[in-house]
C-alpha cells in the first residue's frame, strides 16, 4: 500500500481526499490512498512519518507552507525561489528517511490562471504575503507581469489595504486572493479591499475553493468584474504533484 495525503491545520474544507479518490479509481490506480493529516505543529511531522512508513508523499496547507523548510533534507529550485513548499516526496536512503520539497502550487496557479484569461494582464495585486502568496508572485513573474503584494501590516508587502487608491486599482485589472479569509467556515469574511473601485475591466481570482463563492469573489461579481475560483488551481496542482510522487522526475538541487 502507496499512502498519500495532506498536512495543515484545519483540513476539514480540502477537497484533495476526493479529488484523489477520483483520480485512483478512474485511472485504475490500486493499493493506494490519500488521507487527511491535521496537525496542530509542525513539530508533529516526524512523528506522523515515522508512525507512517507508507508514506510515499504529501501535500502540504495553510499554515505549514513555509515552517515545513527546517523540516526537508532538500528543495528543488522553484520552492527555494518562493520560499514555500506545498508537495513533499518521501524517500529512504541509507537507513534514513527524507522529506524532498517542491512547489507545485505555481503551476496549479498559472495553468489555471492560462484557462480563465486569454492573456495576462499587464499588472496584478497580490492579497498576502504568505506561502501561497509567494507562489502566485512567482507564476506571474515568469508570465512578465508586474506585481504588487499587499500586506495588513506595513513592511511585509509592497503596500498596505489602506494605500490602495482608485489609481493603483485602475493600473492593476487582475486581483488575487491568496489569503484564508473567507474559506468555509468563515465565509462572510474577505479582505479589506476597496470593492467599490472595482469595474468589469477587473478580473478577480480567489485561491480559496470552499465556497464557490467566496465573498470576495462576491463583492468583485457585484461591481462586474470576472471572477475564478481555485478549484482549477488545485486540480492542476494536485496533477503536477502525482507526476512528482509517481515519476520521480530529476530536479536540479540548489
Amino acid at each position: 500500500m502507496k499512502l498519500y495525503g495532506l498536512i495543515g491545520y484545519p483540513l476539514e474544507h480540502s477537497a484533495s481526499p476526493d479529488f484523489f479518490k477520483k483520480k485512483f479509481e478512474k485511472e485504475n490506480i490500486h493499493d493506494t490512498d490519500y488521507q487527511l493529516f491535521p496537525l496542530k505543529e509542525i513539530a508533529e511531522l516526524p512523528r506522523l512519518v515515522a508512525e507512517n512508513p507508507d508514506l510515499t508523499g504529501f501535500n502540504v496547507t495553510s499554515p505549514y507552507k513555509q515552517a515545513i523548510l527546517p523540516l526537508l533534507a532538500r528543495t528543488d529550485i522553484a520552492a527555494s525561489t518562493i520560499g514555500a513548499v506545498n508537495t513533499v516526496k518521501v524517500s529512504h536512503e541509507n537507513g534514513e528517511t527524507l522529506l524532498h520539497g517542491y512547489n507545485t502550487d505555481y503551476i496549479g496557479f498559472a495553468e489555471s490562471l492560462m484557462e480563465a484569461l486569454s492573456r495576462t494582464p499587464r499588472r496584478a495585486l497580490i492579497l498576502g504575503t504568505g506561502g501561497a502568496a509567494r507562489a502566485v508572485r512567482y507564476a506571474l513573474t515568469g508570465m512578465h507581469c508586474d506585481v504588487t503584494m499587499v500586506s495588513r501590516t506595513i513592511g511585509k508587502g509592497d503596500l498596505t489595504y489602506g494605500d490602495l487608491t482608485a489609481e493603483i486599482v485602475s493600473r492593476h485589472l487582475l486581483v488575487v486572493n491568496a489569503t484564508p479569509l473567507g474559506m468555509y467556515p468563515n465565509t462572510d469574511r474577505c479582505p479589506d479591499f476597496p470593492y467599490e473601485v472595482l469595474t468589469s475591466k477587473h478580473f478577480l481570482f480567489d485561491l480559496i475553493y470552499n465556497p464557490k463563492e467566496t465573498e470576495f469573489l462576491r463583492r468583485g461579481r457585484l461591481r462586474g468584474a470576472e471572477t475564478c475560483n481555485g478549484l482549477s488551481m488545485l486540480q492542476h496542482q494536485a496533477e503536477a504533484s502525482w507526476n512528482i510522487w509517481s515519476s520521480a522526475p530529476e530536479f536540479r538541487w540548489p
